[in-house]
């Protein structure tokens, strides 16, 4: 599973509470965990919830990353790529499933380029947007109103799913057919 998240860590607690128990969830169900490899915020937190409760976790990052010191050092698996591009490359390409949380540009880049991918047939696997807090709101109107003007076709909504909780967004991934 592939989660997009902040790597912010001045966000209120309930998006760090969601991103634990979203990290809980996958470690119960025997959920490889597939991520950016950062330090701190909700990538942070997912991946150390993951670990904490016995599951596994592969971050993907960028060798400039590594060198800032960047990344999170006890993960079970870490991938060095040379750049962003070949990071959601082989993080798409390890997954079987996305789920993003919220997050800024970087995530909603993330999430974006994933559903192009999909809407082209490059990525064929369920995406799922955990809205916490309602926090995609303003992006998933912006969205529609694409369909609703006809920059996208009606059929393309269906290429993400969005949850509120952790365990509706497990139950939407387990359930959407590829």
């Amino acid at each position: 599973m592939c989660v997009y998240s902040a790597s912010s860590t001045k966000i209120d607690a309930t998006y760090f509470e969601a991103a634990e128990e979203l990290g809980r969830l996958l470690a119960k169900q025997d959920i490889r965990l597939i991520n950016g490899a950062g330090s701190i915020g909700l990538m942070r937190s997912v991946a150390d919830a993951v670990l904490a409760s016995g599951g596994k976790v592969t971050g993907v990052i960028p060798h400039f990353m590594v060198e800032q010191n960047w990344h999170h050092t006890g993960l079970t698996e870490l991938v060095e790529v040379n750049s962003m591009h070949e990071r959601k490359q082989r993080m798409a390409d390890l997954s079987d499933a996305i789920i993003a949380l919220p997050g800024g540009c970087g995530t909603l880049e993330e999430l974006l380029e994933i559903i192009t991918w999909k809407q082209l047939g490059l990525y064929l696997n369920p995406i799922v947007v955990l809205n916490t807090n309602g926090f995609f709101d303003p992006l998933l109107a912006m969205l529609e109103r694409a369909i609703d003007e006809s920059f996208m076709r009606r059929q393309h909504g269906e290429i993400w799913k969005v949850a509120t909780t952790p365990e509706e967004a497990l139950e939407l991934i387990c359930t959407t057919p590829v």
